[in-house]
């Protein structure tokens, strides 16, 4: 069974997203093995300065780095936009696929660069915990599409 991980920075604390993303990796356990990682993310003050925001993903991505392993895709603004078929194309091969999702500064460029894909879900701006949700249901609508299914209208 094909497993997907989703590593984050950050926990999410908001009931609502906890629901959302729980009945999401229901719906994905015949699909795939879901991991989903929760790596803390860095405390900073009300209005930190572009060093201390720097020093911050900095020590978010040795942590993350700590966990990666093969293929992943970064989670980022300036990362490609990809329709939901494309997207599903990402799932087909057997190996492991990794998601990093990053705290609300978004990932250091070291994790950028090791990414075999940037994505970007959209030009808009959401809140990086609802990203974990758009994430799981576009994984779910990905493993739909190449089922044939009718979830994807």
């Amino acid at each position: 069974m094909r497993r997907i991980t989703l590593l984050c920075v950050g926990k999410l604390k908001e009931r609502f997203y906890i629901q959302a993303a729980e009945e999401y990796a229901k719906r994905l356990g015949r699909y795939c093995k879901l991991e989903v990682l929760e790596l803390p993310e860095q405390r900073l003050g009300e209005a930190p300065s572009p060093a201390e925001v720097q020093r911050a993903l900095a020590r978010e991505a040795e942590a993350l780095r700590g966990r990666l392993s093969g293929r992943y895709i970064a989670l980022c603004v300036e990362g490609e936009q990809r329709e939901s078929e494309a997207f599903a194309k990402l799932l087909e091969p057997p190996e492991p696929l990794t998601f990093v999702i990053g705290g609300s500064y978004g990932l250091h460029d070291s994790v950028k660069a090791g990414a075999f894909l940037r994505l970007s879900m959209s030009k808009m701006t959401f809140p990086h915990h609802l990203a974990r949700v758009m994430v799981l249901e576009q994984v779910y609508r990905g493993f739909k599409i190449l089922e044939g299914s009718r979830y994807h209208k």
